[in-house]
């Protein structure tokens, strides 16, 4: 139904993580993809390291995401620390839920993945999730729901582009 190619590489060097070099065997995407029309709504690409950048989980609901993918693989030191704080974010900024399947367990002896896939729902609440290690969670996508909190908070027509810019472009 549709292609993503990754929009973020993970160049990083953590303690404890050990390094990752994303750069050295992929090649970013070249734009933005359109949300996906499915029967459970309209589905917005993302995957991992995506997440830390709000601009293109913002421009995936504007462009009329409901739902949020990020496919993870997030390491033992960020996943305690940032997966749900950063997924439950995505989900209030942008009105969507956001579906995260997690990758769990040792790849290698230098990497091994956090896991704790999880469902959220827009106003934040998690509504599914796993433990660290593999299993299944099932949520419930309430389309109705999603539009009712669009409109008793429509932060989108809130937003002030005219003062700090869109979608972390400077205004002009």
């Amino acid at each position: 139904m549709a292609t993503y190619r990754k929009t973020h590489l993970c160049d990083v060097e953590l303690p404890g993580q050990g390094p990752m070099r994303e750069s050295n065997s992929t090649m970013p995407g070249p734009g933005l993809e359109s949300p996906v029309s499915t029967p459970a709504g309209k589905i917005g690409l993302a995957i991992c390291y995506d997440i830390r950048f709000p601009e293109l989980s913002l421009a995936l609901a504007q462009a009329g995401a409901e739902i949020l993918t990020y496919p993870s693989a997030f390491g033992s030191v960020t996943g305690p620390a940032h997966w749900e704080v950063l997924l439950r974010a995505r989900a209030i900024e942008t009105q969507c839920y956001v579906v995260a399947a997690a990758q769990c367990g040792r790849h290698h002896e230098k990497r091994a993945s956090y896991g704790h896939s999880m469902v959220v729902d827009p106003w934040g609440t998690v509504v599914a999730r796993c433990s660290e290690g593999p299993g299944l969670c099932l949520a419930r996508i309430d389309l109705s729901y999603l539009r009712q909190l669009r409109q008793h908070l429509p932060v989108f027509q809130h937003r002030r582009p005219d003062i700090y810019g869109s979608l972390g472009q400077p205004p002009s």
